[in-house]
């Protein structure tokens, strides 16, 4: 889930949560992402204290009752698209509220992956394993906020990658560790959005450098520290 009350025509959200976007004015939402002009920053105001935190109050009470978690996966141009605002939006809500932790979308926004899980800990609720890889030549003079198509590889700033082909494994062992580390034991659910790989093969791979990077037994006791 991506914590986006839609209200555009033919959406597929259940009756009962396209009832709440039907309040909405507009058909298509701006999630602003810096406070200038400064009407960037009153509209970013209203939306959370009118919008945001209304529908998932209501929401979040609703899955508590039925005993259901509900994990909002942080997305660039939706309102919950870095840790930070995660967290806002679960302190503002129940505790059930938490994230589907995708670092594919956090990587192009440079953050720091494993400072990103120490600081979210038990909020992690599931893991999506995907990568994305920097263009060093298009990011370089157009950094990257980018709206070429996807499909346009050799064009865009950053294109998803299967795991290992965006960042070193390495990079992947850090991971898994800082997940171990707050405690997640979860599935880590590959997705495949690698454009330069088919998906049998992006999965092969993505399977391949993932059962190098886990610690699959249980941890050991600490002999060495008595």
């Amino acid at each position: 889930m991506i914590g986006y009350p839609s209200s555009r025509s033919g959406s597929a959200n259940p009756p009962a949560v396209e009832a709440v976007a039907q309040k909405c004015e507009d058909d298509d939402q701006a999630w602003h992402v810096c406070p200038w002009p400064t009407d960037h920053a009153t509209s970013l105001e209203w939306q959370w204290s009118e919008r945001v935190l209304p529908y998932w109050r209501e929401q979040s009470a609703y899955a508590e009752c039925h005993d259901v978690k509900v994990a909002i996966e942080m997305h660039p141009g939706f309102v919950v698209y870095h840790p930070e605002n995660a967290l806002l939006l679960r302190s503002e809500t129940r505790s059930n509220v938490g994230v589907n932790f995708d670092p594919s979308h956090l990587f192009w926004q440079r953050v720091d992956i494993e400072r990103a899980i120490r600081f979210l800990g038990d909020f992690i609720y599931h893991f999506h394993a995907k990568d994305t890889r920097i263009d060093p030549i298009n990011a370089g003079f157009k950094d990257v906020l980018d709206t070429v198509p996807y499909d346009r590889v050799a064009d865009r700033s950053w294109v998803f990658r299967s795991v290992g082909y965006g960042h070193d494994i390495f990079e992947w062992k850090k991971i898994v560790s800082a997940l171990r580390t707050v405690g997640y034991d979860g599935v880590l659910s590959i997705e495949h959005e690698d454009a330069l790989a088919s998906p049998d093969e992006g999965l092969a791979k993505a399977v391949g450098a993932l059962r190098e990077a886990v610690l699959a037994e249980p941890a050991g006791d600490a002999f060495w520290a008595g």
